[in-house]
């Protein structure tokens, strides 16, 4: 049985994280790149490297962007890390004795250790996160009904693996506010479509409730100064999410009336 394995990421402009996303992914038998036109050198950078292939595709929406990844691997395992993610030492040795054990499952969840800003974050709800990292091509797929948060739908056996990913997350405030925004509008053209209606009281109560679950109840006031920041921004992004589904709404409405 083949227990090669094939790494994927996406990426736009991760100049700053590729070479570095490349290097802690050395063990995979290929790494294949789907890359949304970068403008910056994120495809020269990537495609120095050995075994690096580049596929480009404009982007559309991220499950999109993710399942044309899988469909380039060669390989049945897969590890699909986002660009700003790095595997330990540790992790890439448990991934390749979990793919030669004949006993695997069919997904690994993998928890990530969050930095932000170049410090560490403990809590403000990032201390249950975790994602699909690790998973058989031939068993998962991503769900097409998803733009954002994108969720992998496994047909079979799921398990979570003990080593953790460092997951270095935007060096920059602003960096960071603009990807909440950016994600918080897909949420919207999503929901839009799952025919959801605005609702502002809506609106004005999942804000207060986002920022106050992630800062008070998941302890994001433990953070000082990083945990408020957070907090604030995932708030941001469900506000965003609103605004978005508003215009929807209303860019339906006006071509009824054309």
């Amino acid at each position: 049985m083949n227990q090669k394995l094939t790494a994927l990421i996406i990426t736009y402009n991760e100049a700053n994280n590729i070479c570095d996303a490349l290097a802690c992914l050395d063990f995979a038998d290929e790494i294949i790149i789907v890359d949304s036109f970068s403008t910056d050198d994120t495809v020269q950078l990537a495609l120095s490297q050995p075994k690096v292939k580049v596929y480009q595709h404009h982007f559309e929406d991220f499950t999109k962007q993710r399942n044309l990844a899988l469909s380039y691997a060669n390989n049945d395992w897969i590890i699909f890390l986002d660009a700003d993610e790095r595997l330990t030492q540790a992790s890439k040795q448990e991934i390749l004795k979990t793919i030669h054990n004949p006993a695997a499952k069919d997904a690994y969840y993998m928890y990530r250790l969050f930095y932000f800003c170049g410090e560490k974050i403990r809590f403000s709800g990032t201390q249950n996160d975790k994602n699909f990292r690790l998973f058989r091509k031939s068993k998962a797929v991503y769900d097409g009904k998803k733009k954002v948060h994108e969720t992998l739908v496994v047909d079979g056996s799921i398990g979570i693996l003990k080593h953790k990913i460092l997951h270095y997350s935007f060096a920059d405030y602003d960096s960071y506010r603009d990807k909440m925004i950016h994600y918080g509008t897909l949420k919207g053209q999503e929901r839009y479509l799952k025919n959801e209606g605005y609702l502002a009281v809506m609106h004005v109560a999942k804000v207060l409730f986002r920022f106050s679950k992630a800062y008070f109840i998941d302890l994001g006031i433990l953070d000082g100064k990083r945990g408020f920041q957070l907090c604030y921004l995932q708030s941001l992004s469900v506000h965003e999410t609103f605004l978005s589904l508003k215009r929807e709404e209303r860019k339906h409405k006006l071509a009824l009336k054309i």
